[in-house]
């Protein structure tokens, strides 16, 4: 038998030449797609089926990048967002106060973690519950809020279902209050975008709530599961959540000095791997965004679940969803901007178009010493008449995209085509004659709403919209009778609005503070009547 000696460094040798050996393997077996995958800033960090990615700038309302934005997701504890969405409003409207106290039921007790650990016939408070809520993410918590405001956690589910349709968040269903997995609990990464953005809008009060690092609760501290807070520049929020279905998600909203900008990641492989993606999204988007705010604020359209007393103003209530901000940017410094807004269709799946969208041609109308009439305006030829009013007429080149339901879109007006002029001419301006009543025409009533055409302060509530004019006045007279105290001051006025080949007259109220405004509708829906609240 023979015997072969072998040094340690022959040994030493062998291990280095296998590990070299492995490498090698490796780089010829590696797949491509991954490496083309690092290299490309614009292209998702994971091959998990459940990716989906949205960047929304707030002060514009574009969507400056998207990968599968409108496919259906499991949010997990995203969830919560709209759960506390619902307490701030409960909060807001005076029915509970941040040291009001929340009954623990056995139900909500037994919830499985992340929880508080809660025990029945407990109390917490309401404060307490919203710090758990965003930092714990705890479950229990959760089932408590919703007890408190619904009586069940299935009722409450409910209405968070119908406030998701309020804001326009078509695809998103609640199954229940926590994210806990559900089949059906499904949601979109440009829902929740715009969920994220219709919180911060609608209580600016209550929102920095989510930007709290740690919570502490029976002597211990809990810290908030949001790793980029304090870790990323201009990090105020929101939300993680994981289930093993949905994968790991963040809504993230980003303020660097004018700039804002609102993230989602859903489907993420790890919380690391998550939060990476979310880093290079903020990088490669924040310098992108707007310096100014021209989006309206999100609102809420009227609730299509509220039973009317006229099932014809249930079926009209899209339009008032329909918010008229002038669009700004359009009109000059001397011009009073006349934009006519219509409602238009969500976003083909998968799209990345604007949410807000852009203007396609706007009329201008120059102030006039003449007084306008309170008939419909009629566009005809300008004849050189002096005692009318000049509509200049301005196109802008850029194609109407498809934004979500309950934006603006804005009607495009047929423009006439000039005589044809030599080539040394100059193609003048179309104008057009505004038809106006005769100066002795007798002024409206102080009691008679108001149609002209002509700039309004402050908030807006619309409580209908009717075929004929003469019902909008009617609906705003009965209105007056029930809250003649909550808008004392306002100016009630019908607007006319074109939806297809009708007519729709809408019935609102002018000249109201925010606050005064909300009260209002809740006093309304009460009476079955829709109302809705618009930032004029």
């Amino acid at each position: 038998m023979y015997r072969v000696s072998v040094g340690p460094w022959f040994g030493l040798h062998g291990v280095v030449c296998a590990l070299l050996s492995g490498l090698v393997l490796l780089s010829i077996c590696a797949d491509p797609s991954e490496a083309r995958a690092r290299r490309s800033k614009w292209k998702p960090v994971t091959t998990d089926q459940r990716y989906a990615d949205i960047v929304v700038d707030v002060n514009s309302g574009d969507v400056l990048r998207g990968t599968n934005p409108d496919a259906t997701r499991h949010p997990a504890s995203l969830t919560k967002i709209m759960t506390l969405y619902l307490l701030f409003e409960q909060i807001e409207a005076g029915k509970l106060k941040l040291s009001s106290q929340l009954e623990i039921s056995p139900e909500a007790a037994s919830q499985a973690p992340s929880k508080l650990g809660l025990k029945p016939g407990g109390r917490i408070a309401v404060e307490d519950s919203i710090r758990a809520l965003v930092t714990k993410s705890a479950n229990d918590v959760a089932v408590v809020v919703a007890e408190a405001l619904a009586g069940t956690e299935d009722e409450f589910a409910r209405l968070m279902t119908r406030k998701a349709r309020a804001l326009g968040m078509s695809r998103t269903t609640y199954r229940n209050a926590s994210g806990l997995p559900d089949d059906d609990q499904v949601t979109t990464a440009r829902d929740q975008a715009w969920l994220a953005m219709a919180i911060q809008d609608r209580f600016p009060k209550y929102y920095p709530y989510f930007s709290t690092p740690a919570f502490r609760w029976n002597g211990r501290t809990m810290r908030n599961h949001n790793r980029l807070l304090g870790r990323v520049e201009g990090v105020d929020g929101i939300k993680t959540g994981y289930t093993r279905a949905s994968g790991f998600n963040l809504v993230t909203s980003v303020r660097r000095g004018k700039r804002h900008i609102v993230a989602v990641v859903l489907g993420g492989q790890s919380g690391g791997a998550r939060d990476a993606r979310m880093r290079e999204l903020i990088s490669a988007n924040i310098m992108q965004a707007a310096l100014n705010r021209t989006s309206p604020k999100v609102a809420e359209a009227p609730d299509a679940a509220v039973p009317t007393k006229r099932a014809r103003v249930a079926a009209a209530a899209p339009v008032a969803a329909v918010d008229t901000t002038p669009a700004k940017a359009e009109a000059s410094k001397t011009d009073i901007g006349a934009t006519a807004a219509i409602p238009v269709p969500r976003p083909a799946p998968g799209s990345i178009e604007p949410i807000k969208p852009r203007l396609v041609k706007t009329l201008s109308v120059r102030p006039s010493t003449q007084v306008a009439s309170a008939a419909p305006l009629a566009l005809t030829p300008s004849m050189a008449a002096p005692a009318h009013t000049t509509l200049a007429v301005r196109t802008v080149d850029l194609p109407p995209p498809a934004p979500r339901p309950g934006q603006l879109g804005v009607l495009t007006v047929p423009m006439p085509q000039p005589a044809p002029a030599a080539e040394t001419q100059r193609p003048q301006p179309q104008t057009y004659a505004v038809a106006t009543a005769p100066a002795t025409a007798p002024a409206p009533s102080a009691a008679a709403p108001s149609t002209r055409a002509k700039p309004r302060t402050g908030w807006i509530i619309q409580v209908g919209a009717f075929e004929a004019e003469s019902e909008a006045r009617e609906r705003l007279s009965s209105v007056q009778e029930k809250a003649s105290k909550l808008l004392a001051g306002s100016e009630p006025f019908t607007e006319p609005v074109s939806k297809g080949d009708k007519t729709l007259y809408r019935a609102r109220f002018a000249g109201l503070k925010p606050d005064q405004a909300e009260a209002a509708c809740r006093i309304l829906k009460r009476s079955d009547i829709a109302c809705m609240a618009l930032r004029n």
